[in-house]
């Protein structure tokens, strides 16, 4: 299919993306998640839970990609589809080692530290909540916004199962709950990156239907209602 150089929804797209606010939400989040990466990698350690061990790497796999879509804003279709299939594999590897990790531990771990998990946990949880509230908004736009949405919800999602995993531990002093609660992380990215990769390959196949398709999803979603009463 011949390119389109100046599609009107090709243009809206880029004005999406070149939205300061957009670009200083994704700031605010890849500097969250990179803390967050440190705090959960020392306490992973700590409590020998491999669930904020999991937690912990995909903090920094969203550090990662809050990086690249900041490096790509702005720029093509084609490009940004390029960099969201880097970010889907890189899920979909992320995954997969988890599920060997929480095997491994299975035969040779420990019990982990309840107390630490659920601390811990809760504080990514409230970090993550603040990120996934500022991306909200942008749920709907191309694949490359749209791995951005899925990594913050993931990560809440994620947030809340170790939570439940260290009252698990706390309650049966086993360490099963934490590998369970590793094996659904990593389950939920090997989810997110199999949409990931699918739309990004469709976007770098047929680059005007998807920018088309993305537009009006984004158009379908009601504009907030105002308070203002009208004059």
């Amino acid at each position: 299919m011949a390119a389109c150089n100046s599609c009107p929804s090709d243009s809206v797209s880029e004005a999406d993306a070149l939205d300061p606010v957009f670009r200083r939400i994704l700031w605010i989040a890849l500097v969250v998640n990179g803390a967050m990466f440190v705090v959960e990698m020392i306490a992973s350690q700590l409590s020998n839970s491999v669930a904020l061990q999991a937690d912990a790497l995909d903090f920094f796999g969203d550090a990662a990609n809050y990086a690249i879509s900041l490096l790509v804003l702005g720029m093509a279709i084609q490009v940004r589809a390029r960099a969201s299939l880097f970010k889907g594999v890189t899920m979909g590897l992320f995954g997969l080692f988890v599920i060997g990790n929480a095997g491994y531990r299975g035969f040779l771990g420990g019990t982990p530290e309840s107390t630490i998990m659920g601390a811990v946990a809760m504080a990514a949880l409230i970090a993550n909540l603040g990120v996934a509230a500022l991306l909200y908004r942008y749920r709907a736009g191309d694949s490359n916004m749209q791995s951005i949405w899925l990594c913050s919800r993931n990560d809440a999602i994620g947030n809340i199962a170790v939570m439940a995993a260290a009252g698990g531990v706390f309650a049966t002093a086993s360490r099963w709950p934490d590998l369970v609660v590793a094996a659904i992380i990593a389950t939920l990215s090997l989810t997110a990156a199999f949409k990931i990769v699918r739309l990004a390959l469709a976007e770098m196949k047929y680059p005007e239907q998807t920018i088309a398709s993305s537009l009006a999803t984004a158009e379908a979603i009601p504009e907030p209602v105002s308070s203002k009463p009208k004059t």
